[in-house]
């Protein structure tokens, strides 16, 4: 089971890593960037918590393959993510079509905490 500090760590590292990747993909709306940022800070505690408070530990089997090591909770990190950022992306952007702001935006977010939960921590 990871600790908290590793969770948090985690966390603040998707968050950071999905700014960036917002940029390069072209975003520069402000808010669009933040959503993101927070999903990607929020949904992966989250997650996490409930691994935790469930005592889960066989999520944390990672896939036997070399190239990409993935867990379970890997993928609930990254599944996570594309939740809450596309929740809060309909919600603050009601006008925006669904495919910028979920398939770009939300998914973005979404395979870079899962990238970031397989190779960072």
């Amino acid at each position: 089971m990871i600790s908290w500090g590793t969770i948090l760590y985690g966390a603040v590292l998707s968050a950071v890593f999905a700014v960036v990747a917002l940029v390069v993909l072209g975003e520069r709306r402000a808010t669009v960037v933040a959503i993101g940022s927070l999903a990607a800070l929020i949904a992966p505690i989250g997650w996490n918590a409930v691994l935790r408070a469930t005592h889960a530990r066989e999520f944390f089997t990672d896939a036997p393959i070399k190239v990409m090591p993935a867990s379970w909770q890997d993928t609930g990190s990254g599944v996570a993510t594309l939740a809450v950022a596309s929740l809060l992306l309909a919600v603050a952007l009601p006008r925006e079509p669904i495919r910028r702001a979920v398939l770009r935006t939300a998914g973005a977010c979404a395979v870079i905490a899962f990238l970031v939960d397989v190779y960072l921590y």
